[in-house]
């Protein structure tokens, strides 16, 4: 399992040109189901999630996390971002989880944040064509793995 997070002021997510996800300030999550991602990777990427520290304390370092201040997570499901990108010019897929496999590997991680975060959280909606709104705050971006 692969998430990208993004530090946003605000963002959103549509299908079809309706909104299907926004949040405020907090974290946008591009998350990435690879072959055998077990319920421990989905448990632990949850932790890191809501624990990482990326916000500013009163001193302005990166010492807070999603957890402590509150803010919203809106989590996207991206296959792409599980791609084989080595050697070619065009991307590999078959490092990506298969639909009916990443399906269930991200529903499960939205279950769990929503029971540790009642703060908010936010989807996209699975497998479709989205569009995905933000203002990136920092800008802050990080790779995470479980």
């Amino acid at each position: 399992m692969l998430v990208l997070i993004q530090r946003v002021t605000q963002a959103s997510v549509s299908v079809d040109e309706v909104v299907v996800g926004q949040i405020g300030p907090g974290l946008l999550a591009l998350v990435g189901m690879e072959p055998g991602d077990t319920e421990a990777h989905i448990r632990r990427m949850a932790d890191r999630l809501l624990g990482y520290r990326v916000f500013a304390d009163e001193s302005g370092k990166m010492n807070r996390s999603l957890g402590e201040t509150g803010g919203g997570l809106l989590l996207v499901s991206q296959f792409t971002l599980a791609a084989d990108t080595a050697s070619g010019m065009r991307p590999g897929f078959s490092t990506a989880a298969p639909p009916h496999e990443a399906e269930r590997g991200f529903n499960r991680l939205v279950e769990i944040c929503r029971q540790k975060h009642v703060s908010g959280v936010e989807t996209g909606r699975f497998g479709a064509h989205m569009v995905v709104n933000l203002i990136n705050d920092g800008p802050v971006t990080f790779l995470l793995r479980p």
